[in-house]
This record gives C-alpha cells, sequence and structure tokens, in this order.
C-alpha cells in the first residue's frame, strides 16, 4: 500500500483530533466504529474501515480506564487495524479481519503508554492548576488545559503517522509471511476473533443484571431465526436494533407513567383525600 503525504497528513489529523477527543470533547468520535471507516476513506478502503471498525468495537465495547489505569488504546488499535487490513489485502468480511485486529494490538499498547506519559507529565501541573483556581485565573487554567490537549494529541499524531508508514511495510512483508507460514497467521486470526467476545464478555459483567437475562436470550433467539430466513438475514441486526429500540422506548414510556401517577396520587384532591 503507497502512503502519500497527503493522506498521511489526514491520518495525524485525525488521531490528533481522537486523541483529545477521548478525554476532552468526549463525543465518542474516537471510537473504532467512527474512526475506522475514516482512516478507511482516507487510503481508499472506505468499506474495509467500515468492517474493521464494527468489529474492533466489539474487542472496546466493554474496556473501559479504571482510576489510573489504561486499557490498550482504542485509537491506535484502530487505526493499525484498518492500516493492516488494507496493506494485507484483506476482504471487507467479519471473518477476514481478524489477523489484522491481533496485529494491531501492540500498537494498543503503545496508544495507553502515551496516555499514561501526557497524565505523568500533566501531574506536575496541578499544583499550578490550584493557584489559578486560587486566584480565579481563568487564562491560566484554561492554558493548561491546552496544553494537556497538544501533548496528547501530537503524541497520538506522530505515533499513528510511524505506525501508518512502519504498517504499510509491515503489512507488505506479512503478506509474504503468510504464504509460507499459514498457520501464523490463522493463529492471529483466531485470536483476532476471539478478542470480539471478550470485550462484549466485560460488557456484560460490567452491566448485566438479573432483570436482563430475559432480553439477552429473547435477542439471541431472534438473531439465530432471521439468520435462519435466507430473507431477513442480512438484516438480522438491524432487525434486532429496531426490536431493542422499541422495548426500550415502551420501557421508558411506562416508567414515565408510573412514575407520574404515582406523583399526582399524594394528595390530589381538594379535600385532602
Amino acid at each position: 500500500m503507497e502512503v502519500n503525504i497527503i493522506q498521511a497528513l489526514l491520518v495525524f489529523i485525525v488521531a490528533f483530533i481522537m486523541g483529545i477527543d477521548q478525554f476532552s470533547f468526549l463525543e465518542s468520535l474516537y471510537q473504532p466504529i467512527v474512526l475506522c471507516p475514516i482512516i478507511g476513506l482516507i487510503l481508499g478502503e472506505f468499506n474495509l474501515g467500515i468492517v474493521v471498525g464494527g468489529a474492533y468495537q466489539l474487542i472496546q465495547i466493554g474496556s473501559m480506564p479504571i482510576g489510573g489505569a489504561q486499557p490498550p488504546n482504542a485509537i491506535l488499535g484502530g487505526i493499525m487495524a484498518t492500516v493492516f487490513a488494507i496493506s494485507l489485502g484483506m476482504e471487507a468480511t467479519a471473518d477476514g479481519v481478524g489477523a489484522a485486529m491481533g496485529l494491531a494490538i501492540p500498537f494498543a499498547v503503545f496508544g495507553q503508554y502515551a496516555v499514561t506519559l501526557t497524565f505523568t507529565i500533566m501531574s506536575g501541573m496541578m499544583a499550578k492548576a490550584d493557584e489559578c483556581a486560587a486566584n480565579a485565573d481563568v487564562k491560566g487554567i484554561r492554558n493548561i488545559n491546552y496544553m494537556e490537549m497538544a501533548i496528547l494529541g501530537v503524541l497520538f499524531g506522530v505515533l499513528a503517522v510511524a505506525g501508518l508508514y512502519g504498517g504499510s511495510e509491515l503489512g507488505a512483508k506479512l503478506k509474504d509471511f503468510s504464504f509460507e507460514y499459514s498457520w501464523v497467521m490463522a493463529g492471529l486470526d483466531a485470536a483476532g476473533g476471539a478478542m470480539k467476545f471478550v470485550g462484549f464478555a466485560i460488557l456484560m459483567k460490567v452491566m448485566m443484571s438479573a432483570e436482563m437475562w430475559g432480553f439477552l436470550l429473547a435477542g439471541f433467539a431472534m438473531a439465530l431465526i432471521c439468520q435462519a430466513n435466507a430473507s431477513i438475514a442480512s438484516a438480522t441486526l438491524l432487525l434486532c436494533a429496531f426490536v431493542g429500540v422499541a422495548i426500550a422506548i415502551y420501557d421508558f414510556l411506562m416508567q414515565t407513567k408510573i412514575k407520574n401517577s404515582a406523583g399526582s396520587s399524594v394528595g390530589g384532591g381538594s379535600d385532602g383525600i
């Protein structure tokens, strides 16, 4: 895969913005489901970017920072998964991007280090921030925040561009390597495929409660039924999403109605009854 200077610059800008977004904008633009299609579009493989983004999102869906501990970073991992998928000439299918996701994990760890390094650097500025707050120095506090965003954005931009060029060359070598040692790539593909289920399992462990199991089983059964019907198999995910939205809307309206009814029943009559 040939990378020109315009593509490298665009990747730097995207990584810069996403690096800031994950902590400062909080618009969720940095999530793989958004990031990977953008990188795929820049590199001329938009469809493959969508597939990689959806697959990598399942890995990250249950990944979250706890205190100062940072998980492998979704931004660099998503960028490099897309780069490897394109470099290796993978097909735009969920089964075709497993090896790319496995190869991207070390780069995701570099992103984790970049975040930790930025937090370490900025920890020394907290005394200055406290001083600015005590003096009502809004400009000083703002400048400290801008400094943090600039450091984080530049680190992510540089790492993304380095990974872009390095990943392109490495991808070409891995493509030749995969023909000679196909079992290695098969192992990476299996590992990448397993990560999706691990990510979703982590999410379920965090948020799953007893009353939710019925919806999980119902959704699982519906997905199997849709997949078995050739006429609607391609729309399985969309149909399940519609049903989930319908249940959520119904639950919200019922809970609101119950809450309003309970509130209006207290001392509602003019005679105090």
